[in-house]
C-alpha cells in the first residue's frame, strides 16, 4: 500500500494523543492547574492533528463529516464518533483538574476507556481487510493498542511502566513483522486464485492490464526492496522501545535524557509506521504482478 504521510502521521500522532488521555484518566500523573493544563494540552494538540491529518488524504475534505453516517457498517465512521465523544468527555475532566481541582474521577476512568476504545476502532479500519493479509490479523488491534499505551505513558512520566511496555511494544512488532510476512501465502492468494483461471493450467501475466498509471497503481501497489525494509525494520526495534527503555531504566533521570527518550520512541514509531503500510500487500497487486 502507498505510504501517505497524512495516514502514517494520523495513525501515529492520534495513538499517542489518545493514550496519554487513558493515562490522564485514571490519575497518572495526578496533576492539577497548569500541569494538567499542559498535559492536556499536548494530548489533545496530538489526537486533533493526527485526526486532522486523516482528512488530508481524501479527495475533497470536506466530505470527512460524512463519514459520521455510517457508523453502523463502518469502522471508519465508527472512529470517528468515538473520537469526538472521547475529546468530549475526556474535555469535561481536564476542565476539573485544571479550572475547578476536581477530578471527576468517574468521568476520567470513562474518558480513558474510551480513548482506548478510539484507538481499537482505528486498528480495525485496516484489520478488517482481507485483501491485505498482512493486517488482517488478530495483533493488528493488539499492536495499536499497545503502541497508544506504551507511548502514552512515555509522555506522561510513567516510568517503570512505559519502560515495560516499551519492551514489549518492541517484542510485539517483531513477532508481527514474521507474522506479516507468512500472511500473504498463508491467505492462498496468488494470480491464478485472482484471475479464477487456475483450471486452465499454469497462470502468468502476458500484457500489463494499464498502459498507464492509475489510481489502484498510485494507491494500492507499492513495492519496497527487502534491503531497505530490513534496515528500517533494525531501526525502528532499537528506537522504538529499547533505547527508550534503556535511558529509562538504567540511566538516572533527568529532563535531556527524558527528551532523548521520546525522540529516539518517535522515530521508531514513524519508521514502523511506515513499513505498516509500504509493507503491505493487496490482492489487486496480483493483477499486476506486483509480488
Amino acid at each position: 500500500m502507498h505510504p501517505a504521510p497524512s495516514v502514517i502521521i494520523f495513525t501515529a500522532l492520534s495513538g499517542l494523543g489518545f493514550g496519554m488521555m487513558f493515562f490522564l484518566g485514571f490519575g497518572l500523573p495526578m496533576v492539577t492547574g497548569w500541569g494538567a493544563f499542559w498535559y492536556y494540552l499536548t494530548a489533545y494538540a496530538l489526537a486533533v492533528g493526527g485526526l486532522l491529518a486523516s482528512t488530508l488524504h481524501l479527495g475533497n475534505p470536506k466530505n470527512a463529516i460524512h463519514a459520521f453516517s455510517q457508523w453502523r457498517t463502518s469502522w471508519l465512521s465508527r472512529e470517528g464518533v468515538a473520537a469526538v465523544i472521547t475529546l468530549l468527555v475526556t474535555a469535561i475532566h481536564a476542565i476539573g483538574l485544571i479550572f475547578l481541582a476536581e477530578r471527576f474521577q468517574i468521568v476520567g476512568w470513562i474518558s480513558g476507556a474510551l480513548a482506548l476504545a478510539t484507538v481499537f476502532t482505528t486498528s480495525k479500519i485496516y484489520n478488517q481487510l482481507k485483501t491485505v493479509p498482512r493486517w488482517n490479523m488478530p495483533l493488528t488491534p493488539i499492536l495499536f493498542l499497545t503502541y497508544a499505551l506504551a507511548g502514552g505513558a512515555l509522555l506522561t512520566g510513567q516510568i517503570t511502566t512505559a519502560a515495560v511496555l516499551l519492551l514489549v511494544l518492541t517484542g510485539l512488532q517483531v513477532a508481527v513483522w514474521q507474522m506479516g510476512d507468512k500472511a500473504f501465502g498463508a491467505a492462498g492468494h496468488n494470480i491464478a486464485t485472482a484471475t479464477g483461471l487456475g483450471n486452465l493450467g499454469k497462470v502468468r501475466l502476458l500484457e500489463g492490464p494499464h498502459s498507464s498509471p492509475n489510481y489502484l497503481l498510485t494507491e494500492m501497489v507499492y513495492v519496497v526492496g527487502r534491503k531497505h525494509a530490513m534496515k528500517l525494520r533494525a531501526i525502528a526495534s532499537v528506537t522504538l522501545g529499547l533505547v527508550p527503555a534503556a535511558i529509562l531504566l538504567v540511566l538516572p533521570f533527568n529532563p535531556a535524557l527524558a527528551a532523548f527518550a521520546v525522540l529516539s520512541h518517535f522515530i521508531g514509531l514513524f519508521a514502523a509506521r511506515w513499513l505498516f503500510f509500504a509493507e503491505a500487500e493487496h490482492v489487486v497487486g496480483l493483477y499486476y504482478d506486483k509480488r
